[in-house]
């Protein structure tokens, strides 16, 4: 029997959050905008600490609850619209971009 498996290639959305693209977020992908519009809980984006007049840092709301976002780490978006957040050596180290037809740039 088999007990060896090999990730199943897909294609996520990343966008990796810097301090300066927190101030300005006219570089955020729709999703992220979207994620902004929701209210907490699974699959937002909130500002730290919330709520807070000026909270700069960022959280997610993600399957295993409440992630920070670390400046330079990636948020992505998985194959089922999930959001989760991944540090940028690990994301580097784990993900390489590719051209995506225009059909599918569109979902």
């Amino acid at each position: 029997m088999n007990h060896r498996y090999r990730k199943i290639p897909v294609v996520i959305e990343a966008f990796q959050m810097t301090r300066d693209r927190r101030r300005d977020n006219r570089e955020w992908p729709a999703w992220l905008h979207e994620a902004w519009q929701k209210d907490p809980g699974e699959g937002c984006l909130f500002s730290d600490p919330y709520p807070g007049p000026n909270g700069e840092g960022l959280c997610l709301g993600t399957l295993e609850g409440v992630q920070r976002v670390v400046w330079g780490a990636w948020i992505i978006r998985g194959v089922v619209g999930e959001l989760y957040t991944c540090k940028n050596d690990i994301f580097m180290a784990t993900y390489e971009a590719v051209d995506v037809p225009d059909e599918e740039e569109a979902s």
